[in-house]
């Protein structure tokens, strides 16, 4: 039995991973959680908290949580080295917040002097970027400034998740999820679509709790590769579209945004979306949404996966975008 260290398993992606490597009774599982973090609510929202002694929570885990202070690599890495860590599991979030920016920098510096870590998997969970979408969206800056990191280490094997959209925001609140209500494209609550382009454009995405299940059993896998994909849907929202309307036995009022009218700034507000502007200014959430639904309508995330841990794990039945849509929202 290995020992892995999750860093930001507290948070939304880390927590479910945390929850995956406890489920599989194959490795200890620690908590690395630094004394001010972030909470990830939507695409870059985050609030502050405070870690402070909480035993409920390590309890509610399954799993010790060990407060680090990500610049000291010093100190990270005594206290990878004390706990004989072999696998660090990045879940920090790459977006700016009131901590400052992400420290997964620090963290791969840490596990590659750590004499006991010997492997560590990026925080990445999402899609092959290209350098033109470092502009439009934050996150995709701390990613590349990671992996240009990991051009420097000497003893360590890396390897990043994509897994495309999460699936989640199609499900909730029927179907559990880390995260919070958000429609993006079909509020199926309210029975209104707003589809980015023509609504043919496939998109590949995959439902937290199972990409949770993937990176666990990729810890078993002799030898990584620098990337690994995870597909459990390749849909586009047209078929979206036409699952949340069969399941609720409802006809939606749908609208289809343009390509043209996206990278014009316009796009078709949906019901739901405007519950969250109490966490996120309206022209922020829209310029991102709108960044999003343009990827969307040109195929950014329709990319080539080759071989995925799906491939790779077929005892795994990762959920459909159907099943996840019946689940949540079918009307018996």
């Amino acid at each position: 039995m290995g020992v892995v260290a999750v860093a930001g398993g507290t948070g939304n992606m880390g927590r479910t991973i945390v929850e995956a490597l406890v489920a599989s009774k194959k490795h200890k599982t620690l908590v690395l959680s630094r004394k001010v973090g972030d909470i990830f609510i939507f695409i870059s929202y985050t609030v502050s908290y405070y870690l402070q002694s909480n035993p409920e929570l390590e309890k509610e885990l399954g799993a010790p949580i060990i407060a680090v202070d990500y610049d000291d690599i010093k100190a990270v890495t005594e206290i990878l080295e004390q706990n004989n860590v072999d696998t660090v599991i990045s879940a920090i979030m790459m977006m700016p917040g009131p901590a400052g920016e992400p420290r997964e920098i620090q963290l791969i510096r840490a596990a590659d002097l750590s004499k006991t870590t010997k492997r560590m998997i990026l925080s990445d969970y999402g899609l092959p970027h290209s350098e033109g979408h470092a502009e439009l969206l934050p996150s995709v800056i701390y990613k590349q400034k990671a992996q240009d990191e990991l051009k420097n280490v000497k003893d360590l094997e890396t390897t990043r998740i994509i897994n495309g959209q999460f699936m989640d925001y199609w499900g909730i609140p029927g179907v559990k999820s880390p995260f919070g209500p958000f429609p993006i494209a079909i509020d199926i609550a309210n029975d209104t679509a707003a589809i980015p382009g023509d609504g043919n454009t496939p998109v590949i995405m995959t439902h937290t709790s199972d990409i949770g299940k993937y990176v666990a059993a990729s810890l078993d896998l002799e030898k990584w590769e620098p990337t690994h994909y995870i597909t459990s849907d390749k849909v586009t929202f047209n078929e979206m579209l036409s699952y949340a309307e069969e399941a609720k036995g409802t006809k939606f009022s749908v609208t289809y945004d343009s390509l043209e009218s996206l990278k014009q700034g316009h796009m078709t507000e949906l019901p739901g979306q405007a519950a969250n502007y109490g966490h996120i200014p309206k022209e922020v959430l829209q310029k991102l949404l709108i960044t999003f639904n343009i990827w969307y309508a040109e195929g950014v995330f329709n990319y080539e996966t080759g071989t995925t841990l799906n491939d790779k794990f077929p005892d795994i039945k990762a959920l459909t975008a159907k099943e996840l849509i019946n689940r949540a929202w079918k009307n018996d």
